[in-house]
């Protein structure tokens, strides 16, 4: 019997890595990564988190610790962000075919049938990962997805191990599982974790061993799920195929409070372009939108908030079509004398391009020009950068775009950003 085995990749502080990749200076440095409009903290270096400082700060609370221990901050950079990780996925794809993208920083892969020291051959993908790409990475493996979750933990933070860790069939298999706390099973959540305290269950061994029929009363199937995957036994399946979104949502807070429709307007039209660009790229169709308008309700200000949707005649992911709709929406939504925070774009009623319906009176998307057209658009920018074409409506102003004052170069998807080296 060919037994199941998982290995769990994980990239090293990815965001603060990305970030080192193309300024080495910032090796050993603590880094802390900003949420949209440059407000707190959403991911650190280790070396940030030394110094006491947690996901969730308010970065204006660090200007003494800042200046003091020379802590590098930077603006999120969601395009080097994500085109570091299309890069990482492409390698592991080498490795195994059978491989779950499981979030930007994280996938799954099978070893399932493969012979030989697994230890080695992650060893091996750690290697390539950084060389080609120059980040670190690290590897837990095991023959539950679970079990792999929890090798990659140890990996992680045991130095000697340089990455890679095999907790199958490994000598000090109950040992690890005891100094895992249940709160930090992949599976179980904050409200299990607290009726397994309750109970006596602290960590992941006493889980394990716990009955039977007591887990599947108390914490139902997907509990009892978990306690097998502890047990060695794989119960959760790689999610090879991407499931299709049901609805697409493209929406920002703006950098500054926003007063004007002219800028309400530009911004629609980028968050609805978005949309559809994505729309297309699931190669999807939709026939609904709706645009949502916010102010600020944390402001002791006059408040404001509505939406409104409407309906395409036909499924599309014409770009134009979504837009002139959703503009009409904004103009009805608007109302002149707040400071508006946010506008959204939402998308849904979708469905495969596949599907699309026949219309006897007038062409749909597939049997005109209009998909030739975006698929020309799409293409120019994919090649020569972001809304290389973009639609007049977007404006120029850009008034209303979130704060990004710590912006680093977008190195890997703009040409004008590539680094210069000096020889």
């Amino acid at each position: 019997m060919v037994r199941d085995k998982f290995a769990l990749v994980d990239c090293n502080n990815f965001y603060a890595s990305c970030e080192r990749v193309f300024n080495p200076a910032l090796e050993h440095k603590p880094i802390g990564i900003l949420s949209n409009n440059d407000g707190i903290i959403v991911a650190l270096s280790n070396e940030l988190k030394a110094l006491g400082v947690s996901r969730g700060t308010p970065v204006f609370k660090l200007k003494e610790l800042i200046k003091k221990h020379d802590i590098r901050i930077f603006s999120s950079n969601y395009s080097l962000y994500g085109d570091m990780s299309a890069r990482v996925m492409k390698i592991l794809a080498y490795y195994t075919p059978d491989l779950e993208i499981y979030s930007i920083d994280e996938a799954f892969l099978s070893l399932r049938g493969m012979a030989g020291n697994m230890t080695a051959y992650a060893d091996q993908i750690r290697n390539r990962i950084r060389q080609w790409t120059g980040l670190p990475v690290s590897i837990g493996i095991g023959p539950s997805k679970t079990l792999a979750k929890i090798a990659n933990h140890v990996a992680k933070r045991n130095q000697r191990l340089k990455g890679v860790f095999d907790i199958s069939d490994h000598p000090r298999f109950n040992e690890i599982l005891a100094a895992v706390d249940v709160k930090h099973i992949w599976g179980i959540g904050p409200q299990y974790a607290k009726l397994l305290h309750r109970n006596g269950i602290n960590n992941a061994l006493q889980l394990t061993n716990a009955p039977r029929d007591w887990i599947r009363r108390k914490l139902t199937i997907m509990g009892l799920r978990t306690v097998m995957e502890l047990r060695g036994v794989s119960c959760l399946e790689l999610e090879l195929i991407t499931e299709p979104k049901k609805e697409i949502v493209s929406s920002r807070s703006f950098g500054n409070p926003v007063t004007k429709l002219q800028d309400l307007r530009e911004a629609t039209t980028a968050y609805c372009t978005r949309a559809v660009e994505k729309l297309r790229e699931e190669k999807q169709a939709a026939s609904q939108i709706m645009v949502y308008l916010t102010t600020n309700r944390f402001r002791n200000e006059r408040q404001y908030a509505n939406f409104q949707s409407t309906r395409l005649p036909l499924p599309s992911a014409y770009t134009p079509e979504f837009l002139q709709a959703s503009l009409k929406l904004l103009d009805y939504l608007y109302r002149p004398g707040y400071k508006y925070k946010k506008v959204g774009v939402m998308i849904s009623d979708i469905i495969p391009e596949s599907q699309l319906p026949l219309d006897f009176f007038q062409p749909t998307y597939l049997d005109d020009r209009r998909k030739a057209i975006m698929n020309c658009v799409d293409s120019i920018n994919q090649k020569m950068g972001m809304n290389m074409l973009a639609y007049a409506s977007i404006g120029n102003s850009l008034n209303w775009q979130m704060k990004r004052e710590m912006l680093s170069p977008h190195y890997t998807t703009r040409w004008e950003h590539l680094p210069l080296v000096k020889a």
